[in-house]
């Protein structure tokens, strides 16, 4: 599975609420096994949260000017990062979300 079969998909919980849609992937491992594992997805529930909510969000500029960190915190409150395993896709992407283990490391 490669990442950009998830970005742009339309997100919902388990319980069919639209989230919004994928706009980055997170994934976690550790380079000696090479092995990496997608945990999160980052759902943006609005058209400029994808296009600037993360670039200038909080998180990344605490400190600074307030009128950035106002901004920032602004157009990234509808932005959420999500356990994939409480996430459905729609178009359905196959695999999603663990994909099928390669036999050589079953």
């Amino acid at each position: 599975m490669r990442a950009g079969e998830l970005l742009g998909r339309t997100a919902y919980d388990l319980h069919g609420r639209r989230l919004g849609r994928v706009v980055d992937v997170v994934v976690r491992g550790g380079f000696p096994p090479a092995t990496f594992r997608l945990t999160d997805v980052i759902v943006a529930g609005h058209w400029w949260t994808r296009v600037t909510g993360r670039l200038i969000g909080p998180e990344l500029h605490p400190a600074g000017p307030w009128l950035l960190r106002a901004t920032a915190r602004l157009l990234g409150r509808s932005t959420r990062q999500l356990p994939v395993d409480q996430v459905r896709l729609h178009p359905p992407v196959p695999d999603f979300p663990f994909g099928t283990p390669r036999p050589d490391r079953l």
